[in-house]
């Protein structure tokens, strides 16, 4: 398959995901974005467009070993990103995979969110 076209079937992926979900401020948007080598998770109030916190590989805060997107450090993220919501008191998320599928990385991140408290 030409990478344009790869491209543009995860574009049509984001936007049919994205038509269905809306983030508010008591149960924000979980929207997670997968690259080659991080992780990034943020919490969005869709209605006053507002990012509520935000979790990745490349913080600052974030240990050595959760440097690189693989299974293993998305279950980390997964467990920061619900502690990062907690603080900021959110119970509740909508989750967003964007063009990625669940399964792998995305599975594995949103069952460690699970595990430390937050409800999908």
């Amino acid at each position: 398959m030409r990478p344009e076209k790869k491209i543009i079937l995860a574009q049509k992926r984001r936007w049919r995901v994205r038509q269905k979900l809306s983030g508010t401020a008591l149960r924000p948007r979980m929207a997670v974005k997968f690259t080659g080598a991080h992780i990034y998770v943020q919490f969005i109030d869709d209605g006053a467009g507002l990012t509520i916190a935000s979790v990745g590989t490349r913080d600052k805060v974030a240990p050595k070993e959760v440097r690189g997107a693989n299974v293993a450090n998305a279950t980390l993220t997964g467990k920061r990103a619900a502690e990062a919501a907690k603080a900021k008191g959110i119970e509740a998320v909508v989750f967003d995979r964007g063009a990625a599928r669940y399964h792998g990385k995305v599975k594995a991140l949103a069952d460690a969110a699970r595990e430390a408290g937050l409800k999908f």
